[in-house]
């Protein structure tokens, strides 16, 4: 079996490469968004609208999420790999394809950068709003490239590494299992009024999940960053000082490194549903930013999940090899 998920998750890593992150109705991901609006609305029924019982009701929709979401794909790859073995490694391979977003996240990236090279910033600005969760309204060049390269940064952990890992310990199943809970952070976790009490249990585990992934992926990036020709030294300077300047453990991990080697400063104030929410800055601004550091920080995601995924295979099959 570790042998068969090795060879999945090798497919799986290539064909999102190669194809990036498929858009349809019945996406495991849009799948998972749906369960949770559904058990949000059913929580929110049963429980009383007060503080304790949103996040009562916070916690249960998490555990209903999670044992939908580790239990559906469990069964299904139970009974394929009982079937056929070569089955079950495309079923589970498939999975994997689709908790992973490497080209995706270049893509989404690259769909801000275009229209900032043709002078668009209305489309600029369209296409940022649809890959950040802050108010895009306001932002002019400047502000629109650093969320641009904010959302690779942060997403080069969340979306790309974090999963790998995930899926080298536990396959499919625990690699769904994983962007559920990303996903119910992305839609719950917000500290507004709404979700305050009720997104709390789902914003904890997002993480206690993203704890480790969050480190080893900020350490990659600053091996990625020397490799690609980027300031490495700054990164690290950078890293081991804003590494915590953010409100989450761990979004300020790969942020830091991702300022310190583009030599830019990001972080600060941002707009979220029309409020202001006051931010620490990360990096220095030793230069100005320019639309060219979107390119580059794909660079350094892309580096960072070819080493993440070399060192997981690496791992998993020498643990084959000896049991």
């Amino acid at each position: 079996m570790i042998i068969a998920q090795s060879a999945a998750l090798s497919i799986g890593f290539l064909l999102d490469c190669i194809f990036g992150d498929p858009n349809f109705k019945l996406h495991p991901i849009r799948l998972m968004g749906k369960l949770i609006e559904l058990s949000e609305r059913l929580m929110r029924k049963i429980f009383p609208k007060t503080p304790r019982g949103e996040f009562v009701g916070g916690i249960f929709m998490a555990a209903l999420v999670l044992i939908v979401c580790g239990g559906v794909p469990f069964a299904i790859l139970f009974f394929a790999y009982r079937y056929n073995l070569f089955l079950g490694v495309i079923i589970e391979a498939v999975m994997c394809y689709f908790m992973l977003a490497a080209k995706s996240l270049k893509d989404a990236s690259m769909s801000v950068y275009a229209p900032l090279i043709r002078g668009d910033i209305e489309e600029a600005r369209k296409k940022v709003s649809m890959i950040v969760g802050r108010d895009t309204d306001g932002l002019d060049e400047t502000g629109i490239t650093k969320a641009a390269v904010e959302t690779v940064a942060e997403n080069t952990c969340d979306g790309v590494i974090a999963p790998l890992i995930y899926m080298a310990v536990g396959g499919g199943v625990l690699g769904c299992m994983y962007k559920a809970v990303n996903t119910m952070d992305s839609m719950v976790g917000y500290k507004n009024e709404k979700y305050i009490n009720f997104g709390k249990a789902a914003a904890k585990i997002d993480d206690i999940l993203n704890f480790i992934p969050a480190r080893i992926s900020a350490r990659l990036m600053l091996i990625a960053a020397r490799i690609v020709g980027l300031d490495s030294k700054n990164a690290s300077m950078i890293y081991k000082r804003d590494s915590r300047n953010h409100a989450s453990p761990n979004s300020a991990q790969t942020e830091s490194v991702m300022a310190g080697a583009l030599r830019i400063r990001l972080g600060g104030d941002a707009y979220y549903f029309g409020e202001l929410y006051k931010k620490p800055f990360i990096g220095d601004d030793i230069r100005d930013t320019q639309y060219i550091d979107i390119k580059n920080a794909n660079r350094l995601m892309y580096w960072t999940a070819v080493m993440a995924f070399v060192i997981c295979m690496a791992i998993k099959i020498t643990v084959g090899i000896l049991i």
